[in-house]
């Protein structure tokens, strides 16, 4: 496509002669305007590769012209060319204010004006091709972002999965506690990276029982004050396994799995910290995690009834669980009940 040269002066000579150069540049077409408020409604609807413009204008000079024109979304980088007298220092010095890049003389030699316009013009070109293949590259960084963090899910989703193997809890479990985590944080007003980031790093909250031993992760019956002890680290094992990563997802996947067994009232483990001193994640998940965890059945166990998870729940608000994550999960109850029919245990079987 022939590059666009915007000409505006109010002498018709002027007009003819500049248009005239302008076809003797290679792939150029000139668009001339004797009215600068004419010119101006072109630019509001074309982009100029280059605008020539007297200074000396009845109405609208060619000072103000520039103003305008840099006023206009997308034009802040469109060469401009201006023409004054040779004595007019001071209007130079202004149309720079303003963003005039170069500057013709009255009379004009044809030789420089020529060689001023194609110099603007092959800057021009040099930026623009500078400015797709910085979009290129941009594209290219988002691509590969997009698949670092491809894998990155994918290695989540495979420890996660470690866990499974050795424990009661199946995989539609975690899929369902991820699922309401981001739910909870929906209601409780989170950003919506911080959603999704829930989502994908609640899974990993119970990493660290691949480090329990089988004799008591998978004992059918109650555990002996003894054993709960050694239950109650798979909370720092799954910090330790997941900690030091560079990757914010991981990062947040161990901060997750060391605080979702601390309660609200200081009463949890491994620290026993309490309120709003239990990073917000893990106030969320722990609700999260329960209410699916009372709701689903297990080899010791029969499921409870949705209603009276429920009011579990709520009866603990306070004291094992933030107040305000209980009634986030409560505020989402149409959502919550459709995620627990989309993913029973049957969803994860393989097809036939």
């Amino acid at each position: 496509m022939p590059q666009q040269v915007l000409i505006v002066d109010d002498t018709e000579i002027n007009l003819i002669l500049f248009g005239a150069l302008v076809k003797k540049l290679d792939d150029c077409q000139a668009h001339v305007f004797a009215d600068p408020r004419q010119a101006l409604a072109w630019v509001s609807e074309q982009v100029p590769d280059l605008v020539i413009v007297d200074y000396m204008m009845p109405d609208l000079d060619g000072i103000e012209f520039i103003r305008l024109v840099r006023a206009m979304p997308g034009r802040e980088l469109v060469p401009i060319l201006m023409i004054t007298a040779n004595d007019q220092k001071q209007i130079r010095y202004r149309a720079l204010d303003l963003g005039a890049n170069d500057f013709l003389t009255k009379p004009i030699d044809k030789v420089e004006f020529l060689a001023r316009t194609r110099n603007m013009l092959s800057l021009n070109l040099a930026r623009k091709h500078m400015a797709d293949h910085a979009s290129w590259l941009a594209g290219e960084v988002r691509k590969a972002t997009r698949e670092i963090m491809d894998r990155e899910r994918e290695t989540v989703l495979r420890l996660s999965k470690a866990a499974e193997y050795r424990d009661p809890e199946t995989g539609a479990h975690i899929v369902r506690m991820a699922n309401f985590s981001m739910l909870i944080a929906r209601e409780l007003g989170l950003p919506e990276a911080d959603q999704q980031l829930l989502l994908e790093a609640a899974p990993m909250h119970d990493i660290g029982k691949v480090g329990i031993a089988d004799s008591i992760l998978l004992k059918p019956g109650r555990l002996t004050p003894e054993e709960f002890e050694v239950m109650k680290q798979h909370a720092m094992f799954g910090y330790e396994l997941l900690s030091g990563s560079s990757s914010k997802l991981l990062q947040t996947g161990a901060e997750i799995a060391k605080g979702h067994h601390e309660k609200f009232d200081g009463s949890g483990y491994p620290f026993g910290i309490k309120g709003e001193d239990i990073p917000i994640f893990s106030r969320i998940v722990a609700v999260a995690d329960v209410f699916d965890a009372l709701t689903s059945a297990r080899p010791y166990k029969q499921a409870w009834e949705v209603e009276a998870a429920a009011d579990f729940i709520k009866k603990a608000a306070g004291s094992h669980f933030d107040p305000a994550c209980v009634n986030a999960l409560i505020k989402a109850w149409d959502d919550v009940e459709q995620v627990r029919n989309k993913y029973q245990e049957s969803f994860l079987l393989p097809k036939e």
